[in-house]
């Protein structure tokens, strides 16, 4: 058993609840934060960070919807002596240019790139999960998804396979030192074709539709998203579009020697519990 304490924020969230629980079976130390954990964590009130790192030796870090304050973060966590941060970001960042989505990601790239710390960063394809929990999960179940994707398809990534290469490399220190590991599902299929596998598997009548990125941030503003905030999401298809994640990775394989999870295996595992049921 390690005596090393990992810190992970966003451990209520998709990612980091699972890497809490990894790490857990690993038999490691782990400080899971957020807002609303027994340790708090918020990236608006810095004043209460240096009590979060106090007497930790590696983060797990999921940047802010912002661009900006994860470089006084990683300013803090070195000088609180912590070695190690493994920060997860989006597939092939570096490629997407002047796009205004995922401007927060390249920023906090940046900033570990920049530091003197240990550090990993793992680049992830959109997740499978996005289907069944939040984004997708609600038109699915209404019985439409519309968004504005066409043909080029991408990737999708088990996020338990993100999950399973965060917890491995927090836990092999010095291993994955100075690494970038662009994570992928074992194939690329499209949305339509997604759709298509969830409404067979499920026997309910589930279709796809292509709309405009005007009309799709439209409807994010209407369901309650910001303006600003659902113009770069829906920068986020642009991006797919170009084909710039469309292509498989061996970025799982290299960590954990084993191939990703199949798009179908997901989809079988979670239509047995219900998640798509009306």
């Amino acid at each position: 058993m390690s005596t090393e304490r990992t810190l992970v924020l966003g451990a209520t969230g998709k990612t980091g609840r699972r890497v809490v629980a990894r790490l857990r079976l690993h038999r490691m130390p782990v400080r899971p934060a957020s807002r609303s954990s027994e340790t708090p964590f918020d990236w608006s009130q810095p004043d209460g960070w240096d009590a979060v790192l106090r007497d930790v030796d590696s983060v797990y870090l999921v940047p802010p919807a912002v661009p900006g304050p994860v470089h006084d973060f990683v300013a803090r966590v070195h000088a609180a002596g912590v070695r190690r941060v493994v920060l997860l970001s989006g597939r092939g960042a570096d490629t997407w240019g002047d796009s205004t989505f995922g401007m927060d990601m390249r920023d906090a790239e940046d900033a570990v790139r920049r530091s003197s710390l240990e550090w990993t960063i793992l680049r992830a394809n959109n997740f499978d999960q996005n289907f069944d929990e939040e984004l997708f999960h609600a038109p699915v179940v209404s019985g439409e998804l519309a968004l504005p994707a066409g043909d080029v398809p991408e990737p999708f990534i088990d996020i338990e396979d993100v999950a399973d290469v965060a917890a491995t490399v927090l836990t092999e220190p010095g291993r994955h030192a100075g690494e970038t590991y662009e994570l992928s599902g074992p194939r690329p299929i499209t949305f339509r074709e997604a759709v298509d596998m969830i409404g067979r598997v499920t026997g309910r009548d589930i279709t796809y539709k292509q709309i405009s990125a005007a009309e799709y941030a439209a409807a994010l503003v209407e369901d309650g998203f910001g303006e600003d905030d659902a113009r770069h999401l829906a920068d986020m298809y642009a991006v797919m579009e170009r084909g710039l994640i469309a292509s498989t990775t061996d970025g799982v394989a290299t960590v954990l020697g084993r191939a990703p999870r199949t798009f179908e295996d997901y989809v079988l595992r979670t239509a047995a519990k219900g998640a798509w049921d009306r």
